[in-house]
């Protein structure tokens, strides 16, 4: 039996669109991965860009379970000697762009490297509910509905 390899004629991408409103956080960002590299296609193959674009809209109303608001920290250096700043998750999803979170979260979860990169070129994401891609006819994926574990009300 032959291994099927998916060449560039063969791959078909489409475009979802995923309402991030009251999901957790990290359960959105594996099915968003997974979608993105193209795991849930039979003709998946690790070396080819055969994943779908994904359109995340309300970012900013993404929910984390247990403390993680003021718990998870986020540290980078500014260069300056004693320049280690911090930034909690609260922070970010209620500063100037909380579309951020996800971003980290989904490419926390796609391979490293030029495949990579160019997969999370497909991955859109918008704080409201408004976004520019209503010509490409996005699917809705209802990530909420695939597990009771994926929504959080309170």
């Amino acid at each position: 039996m032959k291994t099927y390899t998916a060449k560039p004629s063969d791959i078909s991408k489409k475009w979802f669109v995923v309402d991030a409103d009251g999901v957790v956080l990290g359960r959105l960002a594996s099915i968003v991965a997974n979608r993105l590299r193209g795991k849930h296609k039979t003709s998946f193959t690790p070396h080819m860009d055969c994943g779908d674009n994904i359109i995340v809209i309300n970012a900013a109303k993404v929910r984390l379970t247990g403390r993680k608001l003021e718990n998870r920290k986020f540290y980078w250096h500014t260069g300056h000697p004693g320049g280690v700043k911090d930034r909690t998750m609260g922070q970010i999803l209620g500063g100037r762009f909380p579309e951020r979170a996800i971003v980290k979260a989904v490419e926390r979860m796609v391979p490293r490297g030029p495949l990579g990169r160019r997969q999370m070129g497909n991955l859109k994401v918008y704080p409201g509910v408004e976004h520019p891609h209503a010509a490409q006819n996005p699917v809705p994926l209802d990530v909420a509905a695939m597990n009771p574990k994926n929504k959080r009300t309170a």
